[in-house]
């Protein structure tokens, strides 16, 4: 299990900084047992993030965590590193929000990402993350991508096992 986080953390480590969309690209969706509003509760905090990814151990917002222009700082679980990101829409009614990572040690650039929910017929959340980024001048692309998939993937794992019903 360390061996997981460890190499989450260094994803998150490979995601850049800007503000501008880039031409890569991730998406991931999952079906969580639970409705919106109660998904909302939890992802609908910008700074909760460090109690739903494996990867983030501290998230501290400069102010209020629903505001445009908000930023965030999440301290991944080496204590040590740290990403700084933005928020850049937020529309509770709607369930969704989109953000920018201003700094990060990571080696992507130009990320810009969202999350959305929206109910299905049978009353769960469709969650969506997608972002779009670039990978910086000599980086490997396919490497940028799979590191941005990771993140998704194990955030998403846990939010879908913190809804499971038992």
């Amino acid at each position: 299990m360390n061996a997981l986080k460890f190499a989450v953390a260094s994803a998150l480590l490979a995601i850049g900084s800007s503000h501008a969309a880039g031409n890569l690209s991730v998406t991931r969706e999952v079906t969580i047992d639970s409705t919106p509003a109660t998904v909302w509760k939890l992802i609908g905090n910008f700074n909760a993030m460090d109690v739903w990814h494996p990867a983030v151990s501290k998230s501290e917002v400069n102010g209020a965590g629903t505001k445009v222009g908000t930023r965030r700082t999440l301290t991944l679980a080496d204590g040590k590193q740290t990403i700084v990101e933005q928020l850049t829409t937020y529309n509770a009614a709607k369930t969704q929000y989109s953000y920018t990572i201003v700094s990060s040690p990571l080696p992507v650039a130009n990320y810009s990402g969202s999350i959305s929910l929206n109910a299905t017929p049978d009353g769960k959340t469709l969650l969506k993350w997608t972002s779009t980024f670039d990978a910086p001048a000599g980086a490997d692309t396919a490497a940028a991508t799979k590191a941005v998939e990771g993140i998704y993937d194990s955030g998403l794992a846990k939010l879908v096992n913190n809804f499971a019903k038992q």
